[in-house]
């Protein structure tokens, strides 16, 4: 059917929400909105769905979220009795309808018979995922947008290690979503009978305090912090988001004493009042942190987004606050766990890092440094977890850290996804070290790249916003693949790394296949070492472009970088 076909179906169906209706009524003369919201159905993909709360196919509302719900309950439905008995772990941010939603998913998996654990507040989405390991449920539903601005929700599967769902599985879950012929038919169970039934248990604190006692364990050196840490200035912001109550509790069960929370920002407010992209990365988020640094003489700042799986941070270079990179962040991460790991005869022989293919050498640098190996990945943290589950069952190696440059880090594995709480807590301790030898973060970066080199990295994300964004970001791509630049800014492309093709084009025309599940990515490799990417958003309408090189100066890695940037763009905008 057409969009006005599907439009006038929601407008005659007679169970329709009375807010729903109401948008209806609104957008009945607004061809463009009406378009918008009923010309195709959401994208669900490995990493679910996300997008715009309202009333239409293409938009998150109880409707949306029931068939995606049923999609996953058919799914379960196919799997052996003792699989699906094990049930399904749900979670939810602070953003509008994520409760309701969360319900809303454990009353249609209720009609299938299927228990859900869901937690009686709002939780990080790493909770969510150690929620399904520790309680060892077949998957799991967080009810989340991440860093996208308030009018956005979300919806993300997990699976039985706590990582998002495989792709074999998930490609089935979406085939059984699809199948869904009448989103206004599919059973929904009421909370309270689900309760009567048993078909649903609230979770709280019986499983925060084991997830705090595992973040715990990611202190490397408790003196440190006891004597340096306790009496460092750290000042905190959740962003209006979950990570409120653990941030708090792991870095005071720690020892920092003198931790400072953003109050403004410390309110779960699904308005996000103070910050209209509730992103770390950007540096409007840090405004009131500063204002709070400057007045306390603060050590680090750090903010969480509001499912608390990215962090970001500023911290003091001696004449104001500077924000770092996630490239920055990790890099500073992984030096001084394998450093604090090195110095106390505790680095395996076969340890091993692993990065998205679109993160900093810098990290790669230096992990030869102490040893360790390096192993890419393809973009999306699921990735990372199936190689710790693959060190797990091979013992090929032991994992180290995990990262990629969109602000997402792991440091210990009872978590399967990027795990912002964990990182609060390593980064202010990573703050205490440097402190105690009279320096800052921002040293330690310095530090560095005087030791390895000035690496510059750069991500641009190009938005295709509206009906035919999805149309025009494959055009993109087809263009980039059917027009091979031969070089960026007069360095030649040394090979071209084709995801999609699953295939390596060296210059001379030689190729090699790679061995990683298919994906839309390019990446191209300069004769100089730097490395150019492009790839479609797996969860936003854009196409993001990543720019990584180095040099013997910062002054002159940033020339190089802003010389690679313009030639991308001339290419990417040219006829």
């Amino acid at each position: 059917m057409g969009y006005q076909e599907n439009y006038q179906r929601w407008a005659d169906e007679p169970t329709l929400i009375p807010e729903l209706k109401q948008e209806l009524a609104a957008m009945a003369n607004d061809e463009e909105t009406k378009e918008e919201a009923f010309a195709a159905p959401m994208a669900f993909g490995t990493a679910g769905m996300r997008g715009i709360i309202g009333a239409g196919i293409g938009r998150m509302n109880i409707y949306t979220v029931r068939q995606a719900t049923e999609g996953l309950a058919r799914f379960m439905d196919t799997l052996p009795a003792e699989q699906k008995a094990a049930g399904v772990a749900i979670s939810f941010d602070s953003r509008y309808e994520s409760e309701n939603f969360a319900h809303q998913a454990a009353g249609v998996l209720g009609a299938h018979g299927i228990k859900s654990f869901v937690f009686d507040s709002l939780r990080p989405t790493p909770e969510l995922s150690f929620a399904v390991r520790y309680l060892k449920t077949y998957a799991g539903i967080m009810i989340t947008a991440s860093h996208n601005p308030k009018q956005y929700n979300g919806y993300k599967i997990y699976g039985p290690d706590g990582g998002q769902m495989p792709p074999d599985e998930s490609d089935r879950i979406t085939d059984y979503v699809r199948s869904v012929e009448d989103v206004f038919a599919i059973k929904v169970v009421v909370e309270h009978a689900l309760r009567d039934k048993q078909l649903e248990t609230l979770i709280g604190e019986d499983v925060d305090q084991p997830y705090y006692q595992a973040v715990a364990t990611v202190t490397i050196d408790p003196e440190l912090i006891h004597t340096i840490g306790k009496d460092m200035s750290l000042i905190y912001s959740p962003l209006h988001g979950t990570g409120r109550i653990p941030a708090q509790m792991v870095l005071r069960n720690a020892g920092f004493e003198k931790y400072e929370l953003v109050l403004k920002q410390a309110i779960a407010d699904p308005e996000f009042p103070t910050t209209p992209f509730p992103n770390p990365e950007f540096a409007q988020t840090f405004d009131l942190a500063i204002e709070m640094g400057k007045a306390s003489h603060a050590d680090v700042l750090i903010a969480t987004d509001p499912d608390a799986d990215r962090l970001g941070t500023a911290v003091w270079t001696g004449e104001g606050y500077q924000l770092l990179t996630g490239n920055q962040i990790a890099s500073l991460m992984l030096q001084y766990i394998l450093q604090a790991r090195k110095m106390a005869g505790t680095l395996p022989k076969n340890g091993a890092v692993v990065k998205s293919i679109v993160s900093t050498e810098l990290a790669t640098a230096i992990a030869k440094d102490y040893g360790v190996t390096m192993i890419n990945v393809e973009t999306g943290f699921k990735f990372i977890g199936d190689q710790i589950k693959h060190f797990e069952e091979t013992g090929e190696h032991e994992f180290l850290f995990g990262f990629e440059e969109s602000y997402g880090y792991l440091i210990k594995p009872f978590v399967r996804d990027k795990d912002a709480i964990q990182s609060t807590l390593l980064l202010a301790e990573v703050a205490a070290s440097y402190k105690r030898e009279g320096l800052t973060l921002w040293d330690g970066i310095q530090a560095l790249y005087n030791k390895y080199g000035h690496f510059a990295e750069k991500t641009v994300g190009v938005d295709f916003e509206g009906v035919d964004g999805a149309k025009e970001m494959a055009a993109l791509m087809t263009k980039f693949r059917e027009h091979q630049p031969s070089d960026f800014a007069g360095v030649k492309v040394a090979s071209v790394e084709d995801y999609k093709a699953q295939q390596i084009t060296k210059a001379d025309g030689s190729t090699t296949a790679i061995d990683m599940p298919v994906s839309d990515v390019l990446k191209y490799i300069l004769d100089d070492g730097t490395w150019i990417a492009i790839r479609p958003s797996g969860t936003e309408p854009k196409v993001k472009f990543y720019v990584g090189t180095s040099a013997g100066s910062k002054d002159d890695a940033a020339k190089k970088l802003d010389a690679f940037e313009a030639a991308l763009t001339a290419f990417r905008t040219e006829a």
